[in-house]
Order: structure tokens, then sequence, then C-alpha cells
């Protein structure tokens, strides 16, 4: 109930209570803003200009989802514009040669592996790859909701999930058959 009223008081321009919102979720949006850009600086710009536009477009919040949610999917939307800026566009992939995958239920990486020598291997991938797998197995996004993102089709945010999936699973092997580095 206090956060509801916060973001009321948002909505009527309390600078105060816009300081208290983002006191209470930049460090996370950071976080996720760090995963996409890579950079300090620019994990930093994204995660404000994301809250600028966050701030901008509070009336449009309507509390379906809650509001760590909604301003998740913003903070995640304005890096992936900024790397479509740096013309660090996504791989376009021809649909109709797309086929598609059965989810996979068994996928799995040997105890050994820790969360972050995946997130580093993860890194490793092509971007086509990369965002997508990222959104899934990090983030929590659906397919549907990776396909609005990312604004392709379900069956092609399947089909790069699965495929991600397989080549972070290559990389990871060599880990647990003590041939990585």
């Amino acid at each position: 109930m206090i956060q509801h009223k916060l973001i009321e008081a948002c909505q009527n321009n309390s600078r105060r209570a816009q300081l208290k919102l983002y006191n209470k979720y930049c460090d996370g949006m950071y976080y996720v803003a760090l995963r996409f850009m890579k950079d300090t600086m620019e994990a930093e710009d994204a995660m404000q200009e994301a809250f600028i536009k966050a701030f901008s477009k509070l009336h449009q919040f309507n509390g379906e989802v809650t509001f760590g949610a909604w301003l998740k999917k913003i903070v995640i939307n304005k890096c992936l514009d900024k790397l479509k800026a740096r013309k660090m566009e996504l791989v376009a992939i021809n649909e109709q040669t797309l086929g598609t995958v059965e989810e996979e239920n068994d996928w799995q990486i040997d105890d050994g592996i820790g969360i972050e020598e995946v997130k580093l291997k993860m890194q490793e991938l092509p971007e086509k790859y990369r965002y997508p797998l990222m959104l899934f197995l990090v983030e929590g996004y659906d397919h549907e909701e990776i396909s609005e993102i990312l604004d392709i089709t379900q069956v092609a945010s399947r089909t790069l999930v699965h495929r991600g999936k397989k080549k972070l699973q290559e990389k990871l092997k060599y880990l647990s058959h003590g041939t990585g580095y």
C-alpha cells in the first residue's frame, strides 16, 4: 500500500517521491542494464534514461504487473535501443527457414558450474543468441514477452533460445570435462 501511494505521488510530480522510488529500484535496474551494456557508464546512462522515461510514462502504469517488472521492461528496452543505435543490430533471421523448436525440459549443466561461469560463457555467444537467451534464462521472460521485446516472432524466440542453449552447453561442456580454461 505504501508503494501505491509513492507511485501516486510520483504521478503528481512529487520530486521527493520520485527520488524515493528511484533509490528503491536504481541498484537492481543498474545490474539489469549492466548485463546488456557491459560497460558501467553505458549501463548507468541506460538506467537513467529508463527512469526518465518511466517517470514521464507513469500514467501508463496500471498495476497489472509489479512496478519493478514494469520498470525492468523499460530498462531492457532502453538498453536494446542503445545497442541498436550503436549499430550492434541483432542479426535478422529468415523466418521461413526456421522450424518450430520443441522446448527442452531436460536442459541442465553440471553441478560444479556456477551461475557466474554460465553468465561469462553466455557473453561469448553471438548477440543473436545472447540476448534472447539472457532474457529467457536470466531475466525469466517467456517467448511471448521475448518476441515483443526483441520485435521477433515467438517461433524465432524459441529457435534462438534453443540454439543459444545448445551453443552455451557446448561452451560449458569444456568446463565440466576439465579441458576448459
